[in-house]
């Protein structure tokens, strides 16, 4: 029975992309710059599978038996969770998804009348900061709160015991359709529900869903007409919108995905499967924040979850552990950062090349068909 599993740790880069000068990002480096300037930094599961080499380090760690890695880069436009995660399963957006700074009114007033609301914000502003200003008046008014940011996104916050979580995902269900009937190419609509009393006290929680865009034929779709079962957890379902995916186990934290992970992982289905999972704190708790210390905390708390899961992973299973985009807590803004991201592999049995973001979906095609690189 052949398992393999992916792991994107979202926003977890590493620097040096050739084109970074194209996005604003010259010099951004997540993990160089934590390493640089986190006192103590160490990942030592991590580095056993080739995260030293991948930075720089090599020598000072040993490797894992059969750990491989790369660096890889993004071929495809933009900087975003959903063109980064599409990329890695082998489809390649040739243009980028469209951004705003402000919704233009007509679309606004139109979703307004088919969502039976009215809005607050329209804006470009970061999640935390908008609640602390604008909550407290959309729990007076009722009123949903529509934003947006350097990312292709349209996101709408609300109370889920004011305006109510369903309500929220029905809204923001809407919000997709509109989008798409009207030929606009935002690459995700969040539903941002949050709890609490007052300003100082509110927080979002794990009730968030993204409505993506429907991508084309994607390594899920092959796999599944292979007849491998793709299993997502986290938000994968939601970036692949439903395509390409035969179950999905939503979590709302690291801790959350990784329990999940260990779960499906214990169960030995008899057949072929591919669990796909994205943890997604160290971007949306920490990178988009700039929480330096609190992220190198996060990836200390990944690496020793890894370190107890690894003997888990059989000699014939296949791994691989990489990013979408970077998040530099360190960069200035609180947007995503183009960088190269790291590909860390058990069970591909040779050394790696560095190269695109797609050679992911190769390996992952290879390990299940027999053909492609992973089988060399």
């Amino acid at each position: 029975m052949k398992r393999a599993l992916c792991i994107v740790l979202d926003s977890v880069g590493c620097g040096k992309a050739p084109d970074a000068a194209a996005y604003g990002d010259v010099g951004a480096d997540t993990l160089g710059h934590l390493f640089e300037r986190s006192a103590g930094l160490v990942l030592p599961h991590l580095a056993a599978l080739g995260l030293d080499e991948v930075l720089g380090f090599g020598g000072r760690t040993a490797l894992r038996p059969g750990a491989a890695w790369a660096r890889l880069t993004a071929h495809a436009a933009g900087k975003d969770t959903t063109s980064g995660h599409w990329e890695l399963m082998g489809y390649e957006l040739k243009h980028a998804f469209t951004t705003f700074t402000a919704f233009p009114p007509a679309l606004v007033l139109e979703l307004e009348a088919r969502g039976g609301v009215r809005f607050l914000g329209n804006e470009v502003a970061s999640g935390t900061e908008i609640l602390t200003r604008l909550g407290e008046q959309h729990v007076r008014t009722g009123r949903p709160i529509l934003y947006t940011s350097a990312d292709s996104v349209m996101q709408i916050a609300a109370h889920e015991r004011v305006f109510g979580v369903e309500r929220l995902w029905c809204l923001c269900q809407t919000a997709r359709q509109l989008l798409d009937e009207r030929g606009i190419r935002v690459g995700r609509v969040i539903a941002r529900p949050f709890v609490g009393s007052c300003a100082a006290d509110f927080h979002r929680t794990g009730n968030r869903h993204d409505y993506s865009c429907l991508p084309e034929e994607t390594a899920l779709n092959r796999l599944q007409a292979a007849g491998v079962t793709v299993i997502g957890v986290g938000k994968i379902a939601d970036i692949f919108a439903g395509s390409g995916i035969s179950e999905s186990y939503p979590t709302g934290s690291n801790a959350e995905g990784m329990a999940v992970i260990e779960r499906l992982w214990a169960a030995r289905r008899p057949q072929p499967h591919l669990v796909f999972a994205n943890l997604v704190d160290f971007d949306t708790r920490y990178g988009h924040r700039r929480d330096a210390a609190g992220y190198a905390a996060c990836l200390r708390e990944f690496d020793g979850w890894l370190g107890g899961f690894l003997p888990q992973v059989e000699p014939e299973a296949l791994l691989v552990l990489t990013a979408d985009h970077g998040n530099d807590p360190y960069a200035p803004g609180t947007d995503h950062t183009r960088e190269q991201v790291p590909a860390l592999t058990l069970g591909l049995g040779r050394t790696l090349a560095d190269g695109a973001f797609s050679e992911v979906a190769r390996w992952v095609e290879g390990y299940f068909t027999g053909r492609g690189s992973a089988a060399q």
